[in-house]
């Protein structure tokens, strides 16, 4: 590959998927440079908030690995500097990595311009390039080769059969309370995606600090799953999270 500048591939492990509250675990940063040579920056954080169980599970870092590591905070300089005038690759970074990223260095008060790089993304080569579709599915995770493609009863049986693979290969873990997604948990709380509260503080600390705000949502045109969440809320009753569905939930 022939570069014209720096080009810095990023990795992130954070807490989760949440770009909007999930902190990075890990940041792997390597620079190509048009000389071929490479540099690398690489080391765990303490995001400062618990890891999920599930989540260690997948990335083998647990809570007590970055109990000593530096906060984001500490290292944010070192990011910046590091990825300076470079462009940048990854897998997804579009839509996740250089998003959360910006985000953490914005709540140090630092700012990341990365929409004026040029991004080189493998996930959207790879899906421009290679089949992505019902079939393609259906060969990999069932080792099937679907047959009367475009038929409906054909597809739909199909469709579930990939999703009871897809249950067993990775469980499910509920990110959204309801099936509007009014309501999205995070950290073992729940967060609402609408209003002035969106995103930024939980059901609980809404409850407890602005009562109000909840008896609005109640005459407002939401789901009655919605509605029930809020009434217990406003009498001190919260859900708790659900574990990750068994197969047999499908």
């Amino acid at each position: 590959m022939q570069l014209s500048k720096a080009l810095v591939v990023l990795d992130l492990e954070t807490t989760g998927t949440w770009i909007e509250k999930d902190k990075i675990v890990e940041i792997a940063l390597l620079k190509y440079h048009p000389s071929g040579s490479r540099d690398v920056y690489h080391r765990r954080v303490n995001p400062g908030i618990p890891i999920p169980p599930a989540v260690s599970q997948l990335i083998g870092i647990t809570n007590e690995d970055v109990r000593n590591e530096p906060v984001f905070s500490e290292i944010a300089d070192e990011v910046l500097g590091f990825t300076a005038q470079c462009d940048f690759a990854g897998f997804n970074v579009e839509r996740f990595d250089l998003p959360l990223l910006e985000r953490e260095l914005f709540q140090c008060g630092r700012r990341f311009e990365w929409q004026n790089r040029t991004i080189y993304d493998a996930q959207k080569i790879y899906h421009l390039n290679e089949r992505r579709d019902l079939t393609a599915a259906y060969n990999y995770y069932c080792q099937k080769n679907l047959e009367n493609a475009h038929n409906a009863l054909a597809d739909a049986e199909a469709t579930y059969e990939i999703l009871t693979q897809q249950v067993k290969k990775y469980g499910t873990r509920p990110d959204f309370y309801d099936p509007h997604r009014k309501f999205r948990w995070w950290n073992g709380e729940l967060y609402p995606m609408f209003g002035k509260y969106a995103k930024r503080q939980s059901l609980q600390d809404i409850a407890r600090k602005d009562p109000e705000y909840l008896q609005w949502v109640l005459a407002q045109d939401f789901s009655d799953e919605v509605k029930e969440l809020v009434e217990n809320a406003l009498h001190g009753k919260f859900p708790e999270i659900p574990s990750a569905a068994s197969e047999e939930s499908l």
